[in-house]
This record gives C-alpha cells, sequence and structure tokens, in this order.
C-alpha cells in the first residue's frame, strides 16, 4: 500500500466528527496525532510516571482492578500488571465483529487517549494510530462486552495487537497473528507500563463507532423510505393533498415538516396522481400506512437526531477511569491528579441504540403494510391480485412480502431494550452495567432488517408503477424504476427466480443508488 495516497484524519484534543468516523472506519482513511494531542498525551503522562513513583497507592496505576483494587502492586510487578490485564479481559467469543466497527473502536479510542486525560505514553497512541494507517485490524469478537466499565473485552483485543499478541487481518484480510502483521508493517509491539492498560479498554468506543455508523445508515435509509412511500401513494392510486404543509404546520414536529415536504416533491409532476385529482375521484381518505407516511418517517427522523445528539456529547468526552485531571485556573504548574469517575458507563448510549431499534422496527412496519396493499385485489385499485403476470398460474410477489413480514417480525423482536437488563460482575464491584454493547450488535441487525424491507416495497411499487402504463409516474419515481430496471430488476411477467432481484433491490438501497438516482433528477431530499 502507498500510505502516501491514503487520505488521513486528524485526531486532535477535540472531538472526531461524524464524518471523520465514516472515512476511517469505512473509507479505510488513515490518522494522524495532531500536535496539540501529542502535547496533552504528554502532559498527562508526567503526572501517571510521577504518581507511579510515589509510595501512595493509586488505583489503576499501582493497584490491582475491578474487585482486586485492594492490593498495592510493587514497582517490579507493574509492566506484568498491564500485560495480565489485557490478556485477562481479551476474553470474547462468538464470530468476528465487523472490520468497520473495530475501526471505529480504535478511532475513538484513540481519540480519548489525544484528549490528555488517561495518561497513555506518546508512542503507545502513536502505534495504534499506525494499526489504522496500515490497514490491520485485530480479531474483536462478538461476545463478551457488558458496556460498563465501558467495552473492556472489545478493546481489550485491541490493545493485544499493540503487545504483539492475539489475532488480527491485514488490510488484505488475511487472518494472521498480531506479531507477523506488525513486522510485516516495520512496527514493533509496545510493553504497556503504568495505566496504559486500563487506559486502553476503558470506554464505549464500540457502542459509539456502532451509533455514529447506524444514525449515518439511518439518516440515508429514512429519505430512501419516504421514496418507497412516494412510489407507494402513487401506485396505489392515493392523494398528496394530505402532505400539504400547511397541514404539518398544524402538529409542528420538525422531522414530519421534511418527510411530507420530500414526498410533495417526489409525487411532483405525477401523470398517475394527475389522473384522479379532479372532482370524480370518490376517494375520501386513504389507508394510514399510506397517509401517515410523514408522521412516522418523521418521528423516527427526530428521534435519530436525538440520537445524534447524544453520539455528539459523547464523541466530545474522554471516557476512561480513572483520569488524569489538572487545576482548573489553567495554572500549568500546578501538579496533576488522578480521579476516579464513572463515565465509563453505557448508559447515554445504550438508551438511544435502543431507541433507533424501535424506530427501525416502526418504520420497517408501515413500508411492510404499504407493500401488502399492493398485493391484495380488494385494496390495489385495479392491479392484478399479487401484482401477477397470469394470476393462479403466477404468484407474483406474494411471497416478496412473507419476506418482508419474517423481518418486520425479526425486528420486533430486536426492538426489546437490551439497556434495561444488568447482571452484575466482578464479585458485585460492577454491580450495574449498561448492555449496550449487546444493543449496539441489535440495532445493526435492524438498520440490515429495515433496509432489506424498504427495498422490497422499492420493488413492489416499481413493479405497480409499471402496470399503471400508459398513466406516467412523477419525474422522481420514474428513475427509480429505469434504476432497477437497468440493474438486474426486471419488470411485470411470468414468475421468475425473485431472490436475485430483491439481493439487486437491497443493494441499491444500501448503497444509496436509489437516493442518488433520484436526487439526480430533483435535487437533494431533506
Amino acid at each position: 500500500m502507498d500510505h502516501a495516497s491514503v487520505p488521513s484524519v486528524g485526531v486532535g484534543v477535540g472531538p472526531v466528527s461524524f464524518a471523520d468516523l465514516r472515512a476511517v472506519a469505512r473509507d479505510g482513511a488513515a490518522v494522524r496525532l495532531a500536535d496539540d494531542a501529542v502535547a496533552a498525551i504528554d502532559r498527562a503522562r508526567g503526572v501517571v510516571d510521577a504518581l507511579a513513583a510515589s509510595e501512595t497507592p493509586v488505583y489503576g496505576v499501582s493497584t490491582g482492578f475491578g474487585a482486586l483494587a485492594t492490593r498495592h502492586i510493587p514497582t517490579e510487578m507493574r509492566a506484568q500488571l498491564q500485560r495480565s490485564l489485557v490478556r485477562s479481559h481479551a476474553a470474547g467469543s462468538g464470530p468476528e465483529v465487523e472490520r468497520e466497527v473495530v475501526r471505529a473502536l480504535l478511532l475513538l479510542r484513540l481519540s480519548t487517549l489525544a484528549t490528555g486525560r488517561t495518561g497513555i505514553r506518546r508512542e503507545t497512541a502513536t502505534l495504534l494510530a499506525a494499526l489504522l494507517e496500515h490497514g490491520i485490524t485485530p480479531v474483536v469478537r462478538e461476545h463478551g462486552s457488558l458496556g460498563c466499565s465501558g467495552d473492556l473485552a472489545p478493546l481489550a483485543h485491541c490493545a493485544l495487537a499493540l503487545m504483539g499478541e492475539g489475532e488480527v487481518r491485514d488490510a488484505a484480510g488475511t487472518l494472521m497473528p498480531a506479531a507477523e502483521a506488525l513486522a510485516a508493517a516495520g512496527l514493533r509491539p509496545v510493553e504497556l507500563a503504568a495505566k496504559e492498560g486500563l487506559a486502553l479498554i476503558n470506554g464505549t468506543d464500540g457502542m459509539l463507532g456502532m451509533l455514529v455508523l447506524a444514525i449515518e445508515d439511518l439518516r440515508m435509509l429514512l429519505r430512501t423510505a419516504d421514496v418507497a412511500a412516494a412510489m407507494s401513494v402513487e401506485g396505489q392510486l392515493g392523494t398528496d393533498r394530505v402532505f400539504a404543509p400547511e397541514l404539518q404546520a398544524i402538529r409542528p414536529h420538525p422531522g414530519q415538516a421534511l418527510s411530507a415536504a420530500n414526498l410533495v416533491t417526489l409525487l411532483r409532476d405525477s401523470g398517475i396522481v394527475a389522473s384522479h385529482r379532479g372532482p370524480d375521484c370518490n376517494r375520501v381518505q386513504d389507508a394510514y400506512s399510506l397517509r401517515c407516511s410523514p408522521q412516522v418517517h418523521g418521528a423516527a427522523r427526530d428521534t435519530v437526531e436525538h440520537a445524534a445528539t447524544v453520539a455528539e456529547r459523547e464523541l466530545a468526552s474522554a471516557a476512561d477511569n480513572p483520569v488524569v485531571m489538572f487545576d482548573e485556573s489553567g495554572d500549568e504548574s500546578a501538579p496533576g491528579r488522578v480521579e476516579s469517575n464513572g463515565n465509563f458507563h453505557g448508559a447515554p448510549v445504550a438508551y438511544v441504540l435502543d431507541f433507533l431499534a424501535i424506530v427501525a422496527a416502526d418504520v420497517a412496519s408501515i413500508s411492510e403494510r404499504r407493500t401488502d396493499r399492493f398485493l391484495d385485489k380488494s385494496r390495489n385499485h385495479g392491479l392484478p391480485p399479487f401484482l401477477a403476470d397470469d394470476p393462479g398460474v403466477d404468484s407474483g410477489l406474494m411471497i416478496a412480502q412473507y419476506t418482508q413480514a419474517a423481518i418486520v417480525s425479526e425486528l420486533k423482536r430486536l426492538a426489546v431494550p437490551a439497556s434495561v437488563d444488568s447482571i452484575p460482575s466482578s464479585a458485585m464491584q460492577e454491580d450495574h452495567v449498561s448492555m449496550g454493547w449487546s444493543a449496539a450488535r441489535k440495532l445493526r441487525r435492524s438498520v440490515d432488517g429495515l433496509t432489506r424491507v424498504v427495498a422490497i416495497e422499492v420493488l413492489t411499487a416499481a413493479r405497480a408503477l409499471d402496470l399503471r402504463a400508459p398513466l406516467e409516474p412523477s419525474p422522481a419515481t420514474a428513475a427509480v424504476v429505469a434504476l432497477l430496471r437497468s440493474s438486474g430488476v426486471a419488470g411485470p411477467g411470468p414468475d421468475r427466480h425473485l431472490s436475485p432481484e430483491i439481493e439487486a433491490a437491497v443493494e441499491l438501497v444500501a448503497s444509496g443508488a436509489v437516493l442518488h438516482a433520484v436526487e439526480a433528477v430533483i435535487g437533494e431530499l431533506r
């Protein structure tokens, strides 16, 4: 790899942005420690070194951990203390966690180290940055974190790689021992000094990284859900009058107004909508799943933005215990100190992770209901049963809705909160935990499920719009139909193997291609 050509993200004392996290986690950007971060790291390390030389026991520096904090560790055993901490805490089990999640976790731990609150040494932080630069990804297992004291086991697996132990995947994805990967990149493992093991593993970085990535995905998916809803309203001969801005203004939720505005824009210049807009139309009110789309999608948007506020606060935090503190007057000559705290507890993050799983389930639920209306002859306003070519001989899209229903049922189960559970650990020292990591893992599955449900609605609505010919859909929805047809998703016709077409639609939704096709025609959706 030509590292000079890899874009890099600067990590300083301030918070990492959503865009920077996405660039590092998903796009493979490298990172570099800014000068202010290096200065802050060195200053805090000086405090830890002074305390390590002191006769007074200091938690995390010269004592054991958790329920074993009462034991004072002699100087000659403190390097072993750090190694033992990391090795014992790297106790994960199960499937490997995705590369983007591990890279997000590494970046966020580095960001916390850069605040100058953890007491890490400069060379250890630099090696962590080098893992990201060289594409070395520690193997982290799915199970092991209680979300308090932070994501201990996942972070310990990453710290183990800095020691040259455990397994990693290189930039090509090849599984190998960490020592080999470091050597191939010209890097040397570190021998952890006082407090460094604790500084590397005590934070909410895993659950926070997954939260930020989910927010990024949901922001795109909710705009795509507006596209799907517009296609369904249009294909089912629904009215666009209910989306008028003056109707939204009398219930002034911001997300609702944005979603309704999108629907108005998406349906503009639709020949299908125009065909039944006149006085001869006998439709009084559309079904809730059509008429109330902005209310549901809008509430989801507002929830996502609340979660984003929590994530931004967490990105600006130093989640570690103990932390290095300095005189608040700004007197640089004042001695620093180390203070215990509870900022590693994942409750703030866990709650919104669970909240977003509810959002994913409900937006998928209304999407599935819109899809189902297309397939029922008694409710689809003149379309063939199941949109089949020869109903009875052909089943059309009957089973595509089954797939949606199965996913929605699973999403409802995943919407049960993880954060209301707590199992005491560490001999009752850690007697209340957040389960935020579990909330994050299930949210990732929820986002995937929502993507699939919306994709099936888009696929179904596109077939219905074709069946409305010679009436013309709006330019925006026509662009989606054209995209599907050029991507292996055929139009109406006799039954064929449906799964590949569903997967093609899922990829178009997940990649943002559906949204981009619309925005290329009508401009950016809100």
